[in-house]
């Protein structure tokens, strides 16, 4: 009998140490999958190379493990992607532009996110967050609703991720949040392409159907971003040992969920 159990036990901790080893393989595989956007590539067809990340081989890596390097990936990818909806978003909806300036739409965008105005921006009543993608959707709003909503969405990403946007062995970030921020992304973009006026009008034009042809591209940005943040929040949560609670939301009706 003594014999059997500690086979068992044995049996278990064999069970126990591959599932732990299981877990530590998908988080690489998680990290392998985003830090290859910080390797440098030249295709031998001629395509553009990925661009690699400015501080790749500075001294500041040192102070940083993969998943913090995969924090400041994940963040600088879905930055690029924001950066470059603002510009689809002004594209089909100039009126918004011409409401914040009379400046190009590059300059525009590269105020907003280069801008040194710490993301409170008067123009918008310094609205961030939730708040400010919401105020994008209100029908008494009269300003500009695409900056409103991609400063909303930016600056939810960053209190998302502890109110950084580099991360080091000292910062900790909590998955629940950024699993929430990936969730706050599904009804904002559901939102973009649902919400309407009294008149039965879009807020702002996104997706188009034209002539049988479908332009998503939008939608696949979108896409983008919450596969980025959930692949990052399942892999920290392996890594801390936390669990995420998963919620099933009706897009139509659903709420913002808080951090």
């Amino acid at each position: 009998m003594l014999e059997n159990r500690n086979q068992h036990s044995i049996v278990s901790v064999g069970m126990n140490e591959q599932l732990y080893r299981g877990c530590r393989w998908l988080a690489g595989i998680a990290s392998t999958a985003l830090l290859a956007a910080c390797v440098t590539t030249a295709p031998a067809d001629g395509r553009k190379p990925v661009p690699q990340q400015d501080d790749r081989g500075s001294f500041t890596q040192l102070g940083k493990s993969d998943f913090d390097r995969l924090a400041d990936v994940q963040m600088r990818e879905n930055s690029q992607s924001l950066r470059l909806l603002m510009v689809k978003l002004y594209k089909r909806n100039p009126r918004e532009l011409k409401k914040s300036t009379a400046g190009t739409l590059d300059e525009m965008v590269d105020w907003v996110f280069e801008g040194g105005h710490g993301w409170k921006i008067k123009r918008i009543n310094e609205a961030q967050g939730t708040d400010a993608i919401q105020q994008a959707f209100q029908p008494a709003y009269q300003g500009d609703r695409v900056l409103s909503l991609i400063v909303g969405l930016q600056t939810m990403l960053i209190k998302a991720h502890g109110g950084k946007t580099e991360f080091y062995l000292t910062d900790s970030i909590e998955p629940q949040n950024v699993y929430n921020a990936a969730r706050n992304v599904e009804i904002a973009a559901w939102r973009l392409s649902n919400a309407r006026d009294s008149a039965g009008q879009l807020y702002l034009l996104s997706n188009e159907s034209h002539d049988g042809e479908h332009n998503l591209s939008f939608e696949r940005e979108f896409g983008k971003i919450i596969g980025r943040l959930d692949l990052y929040a399942t892999a920290l949560a392996e890594k801390s040992q936390r669990l995420i609670s998963r919620v099933a939301q009706n897009l139509a009706t659903a709420l913002f969920l808080p951090f």
